[in-house]
């Protein structure tokens, strides 16, 4: 599926200067001129358009999960900057993340849908910006789609008065912001008119979800939501099937690698980076690839803490493979990381995989062998013991397993209740609304 690229990283990396701001708006102005021909006008329907602002402070997961279920869609996202000439941002939990544009150069541009993420202080950063709460007041005029998660409806969508007489929703800690015009709910996912809020990053990918309804309809946002494994019953409290159950307890400063290549599917990677920083856990991002940026399966670019081969030079306690095909592919290919996986097993220490991974780089170099294990549900064909491979999330001794981006979080959690207790992983599904 062709999409429009946002580059998130793990690190500070030094960025391209931009062009002269003349040289942008003509660049700009040629894109939206080429995009209108009749040509294409006449070959397909135009793609709604979205805008998703980041900023310093923004929440990754709640941003990621955003623009790759849109993009799923066949929305075209533009991922703009709020920060001044500054393409690059510094998202929360170690995660950079860069822009497509920055905003100033878009502030002309017309969209369809506004969707603006959570995060502290990124969401007073979106209010402090002039230029895009100018945006949004003017794209709410015309009536159209607008949209918040988390912090976001309160700490801007409120301070510009764009709540005042609406229902309204934001993440728990915020709801005595909510202006006192606002009829305050506490709903998962709020729809008011042309408005939509939600709570948190446990929340957002079914914010997403009804943001392409919104914008194409239900049948659109049920070919979306399907593939994506999404919970069946949102708010539940997360479980996990587990087999010969063996003591995870590593100590307080687990090492975590998370590997990724091309391919990589970006949702599953960051959310595990995410969380399991939350949980205070020393995450090591390596790239397989011969750069530390990679591009994930939507196009998203990622840039890694370090190299495969810097990474191979420390001890973990924990390995860890998000999915995508691209990504499951390259793991499979190599071998210093299947190496390093065998040598993870044979001292029965931890390692997990989720979506197409255990079916494309664990189970044809024997890594299942006398394992219980699922995957994305259209590859479970390709396990030799289909018997558990129902259930979300399956954790057979030092081996956990997962299906896919909508088990990400329960696949995350559940890492984090072996590694440090049910309690710690119910307080951060409490704080992530999950």
């Amino acid at each position: 599926m062709a999409t429009r690229p946002v580059a998130i990283s793990t690190l500070r990396t030094p960025f391209s200067p931009s062009p002269p701001p003349l040289l942008r708006r003509l660049q700009t102005l040629t894109r939206a001129l080429a995009s209108s021909s009749p040509q294409t006008m006449a070959s397909s329907p135009a793609p709604k358009k979205v805008l998703v602002p980041i900023a310093n402070g923004t929440e990754p997961m709640e941003a990621a999960v955003i623009v790759d279920v849109l993009r799923r869609a066949g929305a075209e996202v533009s991922v703009a900057s709020v920060e001044p000439a500054a393409a690059q941002v510094a998202a929360s939990w170690g995660v950079n993340l860069v822009a497509d544009a920055l905003l100033d150069d878009l502030a002309e541009a017309d969209f369809d849908l506004i969707s603006l993420p959570g995060g502290m202080p990124g969401a007073s950063n979106f209010r402090d910006s002039k230029v895009l709460e100018n945006m949004v007041k003017k794209h709410v005029d015309k009536g159209k789609l607008y949209a918040a998660v988390c912090a976001a409806p309160a700490v801007a969508l409120g301070a510009w008065g764009l709540l005042n007489g609406l229902k309204a929703t934001c993440h728990p800690s915020f709801m005595n912001k909510l202006p006192s015009e606002t009829k305050a709910v506490e709903s998962r996912v709020q729809i008011d008119g042309k408005c939509v809020t939600s709570r948190g990053p446990g929340t957002t990918m079914e914010y997403s979800v009804v943001l392409v309804e919104q914008l194409y309809g239900k049948e659109k946002a049920d070919e979306v939501a399907g593939p994506m494994v999404m919970r069946p019953q949102h708010g539940e409290e997360f479980s996990m099937k587990e087999l010969n159950s063996t003591s995870w307890n590593v100590g307080e400063d687990p090492q975590i690698l998370v590997p990724i290549a091309n391919g990589t599917e970006e949702m599953e990677a960051i959310m595990i980076i995410d969380i399991l920083r939350r949980a205070k856990a020393n995450v090591v991002v390596a790239s397989l690839e011969g750069t530390l940026e990679i591009v994930a399966s939507r196009n998203v670019k990622m840039v890694a803490d370090v190299l495969l081969d810097d990474a191979l030079k420390q001890q973990y306690d924990l390995l860890l493979l998000p999915g995508g095909l691209g990504g499951a592919q390259a793991y499979a290919k190599s071998d210093e990381l299947i190496g390093l996986i065998k040598k993870q097993a044979e001292a029965n220490k931890l390692y997990g995989a989720i979506c197409a991974s255990p079916a494309i780089a664990l189970e044809p170099h024997g890594l299942l062998k006398g394992k219980k294990a699922t995957s994305y549900p259209a590859m479970w064909n390709k396990l030799a013991d289909q018997s558990e491979c129902k259930n979300r999330v399956v954790v057979d001794g030092n081996l956990i397993t997962s299906q896919g981006p909508g088990t990400s979080m329960e696949f995350s959690l559940a890492v984090v209740e072996k590694l440090f207790g049910r309690e710690r992983a119910l307080e951060l599904a409490k704080t992530m609304v999950f």
